[in-house]
């Protein structure tokens, strides 16, 4: 039997404290694409939708893939926005299916919901009813709602952060489909949900007790009638009621009058909110970073000093310059820093000529107690152009991101990425397309969280983890927690 399959994936983590509202036009600037274009792009990287087409074509499934839409992280999704992402899937959905494939992110906030992803699927079934089989794969700083698992049978979350395994994901949740669809299988998801605003490691998987956690949820899949483990880590920079890290355990319906697998969820949730208290990341001042950078012997390979808090990753405006700032005061040389969010000082310097020397204000103009405001230098343009990227790292290999114009500008022996789209840094290309070798640098300082380390991890000699006081620093309190109910770890 040929399965028809409607799927769709619709992307945004959303920090609630960014002022900025993600509009069409965010989405626009990360990917937006209909159903064949997204197949076109997207079908054979490293991407849920690859994962989903693998399995589609292996059983011989009628896939309609409805649209392919992500934006940067960044504030709430506007209403118009989301009307206008979630249309052709609703309009789709009206006719007969025998599945129904979602590739969400699972942290999306609309100016009208605090939970998003809850809404898109609350519209599915409104067309659909409640029996047709909905999967939905998850990015493990997911900030699962109850609702989510009351309407979606099958939730899937990546187990790897960096997200290496994004297309495997999509594999074994699609594999979860065929079973559903055929019979074989009658899944639900159980949530176990603790009161933290993520887990203490940020999720981190490469070392730590997640490697531990996804050991044991892997043990616990072999059981009869559990399906998939999901941890997710949370994402913390949403003022929303249900924020946190979540397990959540895909199963055989009749598994919650089984109290033994019922409890899996639960026991692993347990060890994540025992050792609460447990840290991998040091963070270090900006005025430690280059201290640090001073004394570095380039010869192990460069220092890496990724700047935590002003990481577009998690909806920052990556346009802090306190550690630039700290950098051209430390006299810190054959470095390169980068992206630097400012697409006025872009436009400003993109038609000059390379070589003229400018003096110009830089970043800091959102939110300067942030991270710190406008950044005065005088420095030689060194490239200017388009900022399209094609990656070739672990997790982007093949896929193509960009900057919007983009300037490098040298200032005192750093060579800054000047762009006008925020992207975080997860991918050498990211600076060698623009010129800039990491390589051969004794300082590279990037804005990321963590995925940077898939790709400059293997070219360090040692990485430092800052936090610049931007928007998503680990001052929790400093950030003013409206809707985050109490007790809620750590802000109480």
């Amino acid at each position: 039997m040929s399965f028809r399959v409607l799927s769709a994936e619709i992307a945004h983590e959303t920090n609630t404290f960014n002022i900025r509202p993600t509009t069409m036009q965010c989405f626009q600037d990360r990917f937006l694409l209909a159903g064949d274009q997204a197949i076109a792009a997207r079908g054979d990287k490293n991407t849920e939708l690859a994962g989903l087409l693998d399995v589609g074509r292996d059983y011989g499934w009628q896939i309609d893939h409805t649209i392919s839409a992500a934006a940067g992280p960044g504030g709430k999704v506007t209403r118009q926005a989301f009307d206008l992402l979630t249309a052709p899937l609703i309009l789709a959905a009206e006719r007969e299916w025998d599945g129904i494939f979602l590739m969400l992110h699972g942290a999306m906030v609309t100016n009208f919901s605090d939970d998003g992803e809850g809404e898109i699927l609350r519209r599915l079934r409104a067309v659909t009813g409640p029996d047709v089989p909905i999967c939905v794969t998850l990015d493990p700083h997911a900030n699962v709602t109850a609702t989510m698992c009351e309407l979606a049978q099958i939730l899937v979350s990546f187990t790897t952060y960096p997200h290496v395994d994004i297309r495997t994901t999509g594999r074994r949740a699609a594999e979860l489909l065929h079973r559903t669809m055929s019979g074989d299988i009658h899944p639900t998801t159980l949530r176990a949900h603790r009161p933290m605003l993520e887990e203490a490691n940020g999720g981190r998987t490469d070392l730590g007790p997640m490697i531990e956690r996804h050991a044991l949820a892997r043990a616990y899949e072999t059981r009869k009638g559990v399906y998939a483990i999901s941890i997710n880590g949370g994402f913390p920079c949403a003022d929303v009621a249900e924020v946190g890290p979540t397990v959540l355990l895909t199963c055989d319906r009749d598994v919650p009058e089984n109290a033994e697998i019922a409890e899996i969820a639960e026991t692993l949730a347990d060890d994540i909110w025992n050792r609460r208290r447990e840290t991998l990341n040091t963070y270090v001042s900006v005025s430690e970073a280059v201290a640090a950078a001073k004394i570095w012997n380039a010869a192990a390979g460069p220092l890496i000093i990724a700047d935590y808090a002003d990481n577009p990753g998690s909806g920052a405006y990556g346009d802090a310059t306190n550690l630039l700032a700290a950098m051209i005061d430390g006299a810190i040389e054959n470095a390169c820093f980068g992206p630097l969010v400012d697409p006025k000082a872009v436009k400003d310097l993109k038609y000059q000529d390379i070589g003229t020397e400018v003096t110009l204000n830089i970043g800091g103009s959102t939110t300067p107690q942030y991270g710190g405001g406008p950044l005065n230098v005088t420095g030689t343009i060194k490239w200017t152009g388009d900022g399209r990227v094609v990656g070739s790292g672990p997790m982007l290999g093949g896929l193509e991101r960009s900057f919007g114009s983009t300037v490098v500008l040298e200032v005192a022996g750093i060579d800054i990425l000047i762009v006008s789209i925020a992207h975080q840094m997860l991918d050498l290309k990211q600076f060698e397309t623009f010129g800039i070798d990491p390589t051969q640098k004794s300082v590279v300082a990037l804005k990321s969280m963590q995925h940077f380390r898939a790709a400059f991890a293997p070219i360090s000699g040692r990485i430092l983890v800052c936090d610049s006081g931007a928007l998503c620093t680990l001052n929790y309190a400093s950030m003013g927690y409206k809707n985050v109910p109490l007790p809620t770890f750590p802000l109480d």
